[in-house]
């Protein structure tokens, strides 16, 4: 209890600190706001579209035919543990949200290596009726071990995204745009 009231300021800053505690509460829901961070919950494709570097990725997986079957939460974030897919979605995420906010996203986006694990995980999850006996009977343990061991993208590397990588290579690509992050209220006034 003396911890507590130790942090309590004095009488006379009262105001300015719940001032300034108001105005920081303030920025950080508008930028919880701005950067539709709630959608970041959801396993909508269109989330991805959240920063428009993503077009070429949206379009090529739009176009492809894992756009019947899955989304991009699907093959890109681990699919075995809940608590381990949201560990995974908030690191990436934050590191996807730090390189588009500092402009230092780069013009060929390329996949980690911890992302190429996750990657693999999930073909192999989806896949897995390709590893059944009736499909490997023609083959010896030591090439379906050798198959199982392989990275899918070796073989598989345009699957769903194509050769297409770079910023500029889609560029009237038809993807959903976000929406302005300007409030109606405000748009109102400023067209004034």
């Amino acid at each position: 209890m003396k911890i507590i009231k130790a942090l309590y300021p004095p009488i006379k800053w009262k105001f300015w600190v719940i001032l300034i505690l108001s105005i920081l509460f303030g920025i950080i829901i508008f930028i919880i706001y701005v950067s539709k961070a709630f959608s970041y919950l959801s396993d909508s494709p269109e989330t991805c579209m959240n920063c428009h570097i993503m077009a070429p990725q949206y379009s090529t997986w739009f176009h492809s035919s894992h756009r019947e079957f899955t989304n991009c939460n699907e093959c890109h974030v681990p699919q075995d543990n809940i608590l381990r897919g949201y560990m995974f979605k908030a690191k990436d995420g934050l590191r996807h949200a730090t390189i588009f906010t500092l402009r230092k996203e780069p013009q060929v986006i390329r996949i980690k290596e911890e992302g190429k694990k996750v990657v693999h995980e999930n073909c192999l999850r989806c896949h897995s009726d390709l590893f059944d006996e009736k499909y490997l009977s023609n083959y010896s343990n030591t090439i379906i071990a050798e198959h199982l061991n392989r990275d899918c993208m070796f073989c598989h590397r345009e699957t769903p995204h194509s050769t297409i990588t770079s910023l500029s290579s889609a560029p009237n690509a038809r993807v959903p745009l976000p929406e302005s992050a300007v409030p109606l209220w405000l748009k109102k006034i400023m067209n004034k």
